[in-house]
């Protein structure tokens, strides 16, 4: 190989390095949803990276589809890793929240919620199998075609198409749809807040739908204090046991709804994500794990 020779390579590879930072957050959004994971997505998209760097593109005519197939593969064969030596049962599983202070802009992180995707969402996509949610993030929420996830899935696309069904009915009976008013949303967890702190029984059942769902998400060292709730009066009870420890609580959003951070001597012990619809709570998700909290940044 000659100098020039050489020199093209590089220019090459600094042309092809440039066109995938362009496509970075659209491949860190496919795999956020795909695993739940920020750490995991982030992961991810550099094994995509390093993948278009080993490979002949040059009659690829499509490189943002191709890099988004490329993900779709690595997030699979991740989460079927996942799957096999998962311990801890999938519906008490909360998935890395997006937080980020109330009215500071982030745009990295509102790139990754272009779309809006909830919490609650994102723990629905934790109980689907593998194939299924890869059918259902690529093609629902990314429109990628059946022809294309087919391939990945190693089934045909008529398969495929069931796979993102049966995706979506399960995700679809599950996940209503949030109040898309922020102001809205903030005036309820207030309530909701402000009831907790006084002991406020009839207060806390004002903002609670009767079938509300707590899900509290204590980390692997303590999973005493994982918990599952369904049912207003239920969580009403379990609310106002949490106003005994007096947290302070600070408003932030969480995967771009109204949520609330509770701490204790200025170091977070809880983060709390609620689907709100119209004016009432439909469920409530709760990450308790200090050092995972710590570790997404939250503070």
């Amino acid at each position: 190989m000659t100098e020039k020779d050489l020199d093209r390579k590089d220019l090459d590879q600094d042309a092809l390095a440039a066109r995938f930072e362009a496509d970075r957050g659209h491949l860190r959004a496919v795999a956020y949803r795909m695993l739940g994971s920020l750490s995991e997505a982030e992961d991810a998209v550099q094994e995509a990276w390093f993948r278009l760097s080993r490979s002949d593109v040059s009659e690829v005519h499509n490189l943002s589809g191709w890099l988004t197939t490329v993900v779709g593969r690595v997030c699979l064969d991740l989460l079927r890793s996942r799957a096999a030596r998962r311990e801890d049962p999938l519906e008490y599983y909360i998935p890395d929240p997006v937080v980020r202070e109330e009215g500071a802009a982030d745009p990295e992180r509102e790139a990754l919620l272009a779309d809006s995707v909830g919490l609650a969402l994102l723990v629905v996509l934790e109980t689907l199998a593998p194939a299924e949610r890869l059918a259902f993030v690529l093609h629902d929420m990314f429109a990628v075609s059946f022809d294309e996830i087919a391939p990945i899935v190693d089934r045909t696309p008529a398969a495929t198409r069931q796979l993102a069904s049966r995706a979506r009915r399960r995700v679809q009976g599950a996940t209503p749809a949030p109040a898309p008013d922020a102001t809205k949303q903030r005036e309820v967890v207030n309530a909701f807040l402000a009831a907790s702190q006084a002991g406020d029984f009839e207060g806390l059942l004002a903002v609670l739908d009767p079938d509300v769902l707590l899900r509290v998400d204590g980390g692997v060292l303590t999973a005493a204090a994982t918990k599952l709730i369904r049912g207003a009066e239920a969580v009403t009870a379990q609310a106002l046991t949490f106003s005994k420890f007096r947290h302070s609580a600070r408003p932030v959003t969480v995967n771009g709804a109204a949520g609330l951070v509770s701490l204790t001597n200025g170091v977070p012990v809880g983060l709390m994500a609620f689907t709100i619809v119209e004016d009432r709570i439909v469920t409530i998700d709760i990450v308790a794990d200090p050092e995972r909290l710590a570790a997404l940044g939250v503070h």
